[in-house]
């Protein structure tokens, strides 16, 4: 019997594993497809064409610190989206490409030189290859009281698992669709699970190969919006190499996943890149991939809804069930950061610290002593004082950067001081976790309770008063600031906007209390 399965082989289901590693628990991750990653997939440069992503290509330093962490710490090379010249915007099958100006479409996004599939790379060659089982597809689960069985179909070996604890590393809807349970779920949850969409599932994205990036010699920066009827792909992208010398266009498609198969894509494409970028562009090789044709990634539901939804907060979906013997994982689970590879490394670090209990139950620490315990204590708050004190003197300047980055991006109008605050409270959160450097001596014989370390809490004091201090900083800067001149609304904001406010910086500082305790928890822990 194992101790933990993990049944989904996507970013959560990778990092989750690699937070288990070590631990001396039997943990096993089974993933149905025969490759690992989910939603993340790149392909690799070939001839003339650069590669890049199909799924998720890019990612946002200032606002995702886990994922700018996890590529720092895999030795990954980046490089900014090319934003540079002219966007173009498109509002009818007869209108020629009309100018919207050179301001920046991706608001500081960055590539991985590759694509995002060398973070499963990275994440995959460091666990040992026992612990990834592929071509599992599951389809059972059964509550035996103290353990789950798990049911697999066309997998190799044709058995079924037993393991204490499972987490469904899934999207939703997928789990509601396709898998039987034993008894059976609470309504509540089933009906969580089917109104949570799947980010982009129904999607269709392709990569155009080209021989020589022509819209920047015309100044412009490949990105461009075709918004009528006729349009095949209705965003357009610059996906060149690093270098700009191996040359690519990007794009998502416009039509619903039941036309696509009734359209010759590549003739189409190349149609509506001449009209955006003129005659001499020559696409010269396509990758295309239609993940509404992806049954372990879009629903039935998911391909039926009419557009792209992003998954709201849906606090069921991070309960455990079963006496704790089940729980949910994958991006759409995450409190922020929904649907993004964000989300995923945060629901990721929510369920180390839930699997907390587990290892504790079969490894009894011995109390370390209360000498050795506060000097401990001393010593972790000292790896916190110069961030807190620089992010606190630094505040005002600091908020007005996180302004700025708003104002420039494509949204620049919605939800301003909320977007701001969240950025300006991440870096915070960001330097802190790299300023924590805890030693596995430092957190053995460390009490825990309910996957909780006692260390947690007055760590999570060190940061009292921070949240309050942003908020009066930020009101006080707004209500004279010239940048906000045309948006008033913003100087003096309502009840309901300032609760909102308050909500969304309580989200996010309960997914850095989780990804901080699972720092403290020993390795047989996390």
């Amino acid at each position: 019997m194992h101790d933990i399965a993990i049944v989904g082989g996507g970013l959560c289901g990778l990092a989750l594993l690699r937070l288990l590693s070590g631990s001396g628990l039997d943990v096993v991750l089974f993933e149905a497809r025969a490759r690992l990653g989910g939603r993340v997939l790149s392909v690799p440069a070939r001839g003339g064409h650069p590669g890049g992503d199909l799924g998720p290509g890019w990612y946002w330093p200032d606002t995702q610190p886990l994922l700018n962490g996890l590529i720092t710490e895999l030795g990954l090379r980046t490089f900014a989206q090319h934003d540079q010249g002219i966007s173009l915007y498109v509002g009818g099958p007869d209108q020629p490409p009309a100018s919207l100006g050179e301001r920046p479409v991706h608001d500081g996004a960055r590539r991985i030189d590759g694509g995002m599939g060398r973070i499963i790379e990275g994440l995959a060659h460091a666990l040992p290859p026992a612990r990834l089982q592929t071509g599992c597809r599951l389809h059972r689960l059964r509550d035996h009281g103290d353990h789950v069985e798990l049911g697999f179909t066309d997998t190799a070996f044709g058995r079924t698992v037993r393991a204490r604890h499972v987490v469904l590393a899934l999207p939703p809807r997928l789990i509601d669709e396709t898998l039987a349970f034993e008894p059976a779920l609470p309504a509540e949850l089933r009906a969580a699970m089917r109104d949570t969409p799947t980010w982009m599932a129904a999607q269709a994205k392709l990569l155009a190969a080209c021989e020589q990036p022509v819209w920047r010699v015309f100044g412009c920066s490949g990105n461009a919006f075709v918004r009528h009827a006729q349009a095949v792909v209705g965003e357009v992208f610059d996906a060149c190499d690093a270098a700009g010398t191996r040359a690519a266009l990007g794009g998502f498609v416009t039509p619903p996943a039941a036309l696509r198969r009734q359209i010759d894509l590549p003739a189409a494409v190349i149609g509506e890149f001449a009209k955006l970028f003129g005659p001499t562009l020559r696409c010269t090789d396509f990758a295309l991939q239609d993940w509404a044709a992806e049954s372990l990634t879009c629903s039935r539901r998911d391909r039926e809804q009419a557009e792209s939804v992003h998954p709201g907060d849906a606090p069921l979906l991070r309960l455990p069930y079963w006496g704790g013997r089940l729980l949910f994982g994958g991006s759409e689970t995450a409190a922020r950061h929904a649907g993004y590879l964000e989300g995923a490394l945060l629901a990721a670090a929510r369920l180390a610290g839930e699997l907390g209990r587990l290892a504790m139950t079969g490894n009894a620490a011995q109390a370390a002593p209360a000498a050795e315990r506060e000097a401990t204590l001393e010593r972790l708050r000292a790896c916190l004082q110069a961030p807190i004190a620089d992010w606190r003197a630094g505040l005002l300047a600091e908020y007005r950067r996180q302004l700025h980055v708003v104002l420039s991006g494509p949204h620049g109008g919605a939800a301003i001081t909320q977007r701001a605050l969240l950025g300006t409270v991440g870096v915070l959160y960001a330097a802190a976790l790299d300023a924590l450097v805890v030693s596995e001596a430092q957190v053995q014989g460390v009490a825990i309770e309910r996957g909780r370390s006692a260390l947690t809490p007055p760590l999570l004091a060190c940061f009292e008063g921070c949240n309050d201090a942003l908020i009066a900083t930020a009101l006080e800067f707004n209500r004279g600031s010239c940048a906000l001149s045309n948006f008033p609304q913003e100087h003096r904001p309502s009840a309901e906007t300032l609760h909102a406010i308050r909500l969304d910086l309580a989200a996010a500082w309960r997914e850095f209390a989780l990804t901080l305790n699972a720092r403290l928890l020993p390795r047989s822990v996390a």
